[in-house]
């Protein structure tokens, strides 16, 4: 029905005979792909300032409401940034490009297709007008749950050196499908083209390799999936799952720790060159 008409709903509890009656109003869901910024606590950032991010999927909207995301933690004082694509599943092609512009010039090429005739090839490349974010330290958090548009901004990110991985190696979705309806009603869907990543490697089939290899048993997968799915959790109960039950984020943050440590110890001594 259209939007905004009202119907009911009636139900009946087994365990009480109970019938009840609801009023339910339709409405459109817009689901936000941008889950939980913050910035994470000095418990376990030292004296930086990491900026966590999840990205859920990507839709029409993903880009900007990471940038007005990235903005609130940079008027926090935001130093680097973690962003999470575990067990996102991907989405628009369109959407995983304009997030990528985020972080690389304009014209920058992201992904490429390629098939066995021209007509397959493309390349997908940032917006011209695009403004890329200052070249903060910053890692994506992947799994074998990132797929299609996740392993695009993975893979794009990855080898044009501007950001760091670490996890599992993605779940290898990368192919261009259409589908041949036939005469009597049915339709078979093949393969015409496989995504390739800015140094030609191939995501179909092999998925993104991550540059820091971290596991997790499934006892922790289950922590974390249930922190997630939690309402209101209060911020000593996820410090305390963060602490015991994810070592991928806890290798993120030190991977960043570890880059402005030394960039800290640098910049005395580029000084000195300059004199």
């Amino acid at each position: 029905g259209p939007a905004g008409a009202k119907i009911s709903l009636t139900l009946l509890r087994p365990s009480s005979k109970e019938i009840k009656e609801y009023t339910l109003q339709r409405a459109e869901i817009k689901i936000q792909s941008v889950k939980r910024e913050r910035l994470l606590p000095p418990e376990l950032t030292g004296p930086f300032r990491i900026g966590y991010i999840r990205l859920i999927q990507f839709n029409e909207p993903t880009a900007e409401e990471l940038s007005k995301a990235i903005d609130d933690l940079q008027k926090q004082g935001m130093q680097a940034l973690i962003l999470d694509l575990r067990n996102n599943p991907g989405g628009l092609l369109n959407s995983a490009v304009d997030v990528c512009g985020q972080f690389l010039p304009p014209n920058t090429k992201i992904v490429s297709t390629q098939g066995r005739v021209p007509s397959q090839q493309h390349d997908y490349s940032t917006s011209a007008v695009s403004k890329p974010r200052p070249n903060f330290p910053m890692v994506l958090l992947i799994n074998e749950g990132s797929a299609s548009g996740a392993e695009i901004v993975a893979g794009a990110l990855k080898d044009l050196r501007r950001a760091v991985l670490v996890g599992e190696t993605t779940f290898g979705k990368g192919s261009v499908q259409n589908v041949l309806q036939l005469p009597d009603g049915s339709a078979v869907r093949f393969t015409t083209a496989k995504y390739y990543t800015p140094s030609r490697q191939v995501i179909q089939g092999n998925g993104v390799t991550p540059n820091i290899r971290v596991g997790m048993t499934a006892e922790q997968e289950r922590a974390l999936y249930a922190l997630r799915n939690a309402g209101n959790v209060k911020p000593d109960d996820e410090l305390n799952i963060i602490k015991t039950k994810d070592p991928q984020m806890l290798r993120a943050i030190d991977a960043l720790k570890g880059v402005m440590i030394y960039a800290q110890q640098s910049a005395p001594k580029a000084e000195a060159v300059k004199k």
